[in-house]
């Protein structure tokens, strides 16, 4: 699955509360979403899923890329019977109006697999990005219940990074982090085989259709 962009900052406590005057009775915990994310046993099934689909949708352009490599080849043999002296000229004529049809018949083909491309991008990036959304939604409403039933007003994500490129959390004794009790109530009904983390990583929808389609 590609790189997720995670959460920099969990707030789950009181609206309004914030942290200026107020430190001395905050009570913060810390979360690393990114592990959470990772371990969580639907985050395994969706890259298993999203890998299946992009398997299929290779499948599918590598029959497409085999129909335009069979146009490209009978243009090819149109061309040297076109070029062919050994035979008539009315034959040599109809070799080139048939390579005519065959050229224009492989241009379609072309433009047929630069589309699926195209689409099969489009789609996959959709539906992943739907897929972690869902997921990220679904834990962020665990920390939340967490947090409030533990008393704890902030919630900061430790492997979030800032707009200047440095981690949320600069600084944490741990003695306050909630992540791997989440993960293990996120894992709590997962179907058996489902956390295999040495699962194959999904490819990436980008780039689909890894041959060019033949030319002429």
């Amino acid at each position: 699955m590609k790189k997720l962009t995670l959460i920099g900052l969990l707030s789950v406590g009181l609206a309004g509360m914030g942290l200026a005057g107020r430190a001395a009775e905050q009570k913060i915990a810390t979360f690393n979403l990114g592990k959470a994310f990772e371990s969580y046993y639907k985050s395994i099934q969706s890259t298993v899923a999203i890998k299946q689909e992009v398997a299929e949708a290779k499948k599918e352009e590598a029959q497409m890329m085999d129909s335009a490599r069979k146009h490209d080849e009978e243009l090819r043999q149109l061309i040297d019977k076109a070029n062919d002296q050994a035979v008539s000229v009315e034959e040599r004529d109809k070799s080139k109006k048939a390579a005519d049809d065959k050229r224009a018949e492989l241009e379609v083909d072309k433009q047929s697999i630069t589309e699926f491309e195209r689409r099969a991008e489009s789609h996959l990036r959709a539906k992943e990005d739907q897929r972690t959304a869902d997921i990220v939604k679904e834990i962020e409403g665990v920390v939340a219940a967490h947090a409030k039933a533990a008393g704890y007003s902030i919630v900061l994500d430790s492997s979030g990074v800032s707009g200047s490129r440095v981690p949320v959390v600069l600084y944490s004794n741990g003695q306050d982090d909630m992540t791997d009790s989440i993960i293990k109530e996120l894992n709590a009904a997962a179907p058996p085989g489902s956390l295999d983390t040495n699962a194959p990583a999904a490819s990436s929808p980008t780039n689909l259709i890894s041959t060019p389609a033949p030319s002429k």
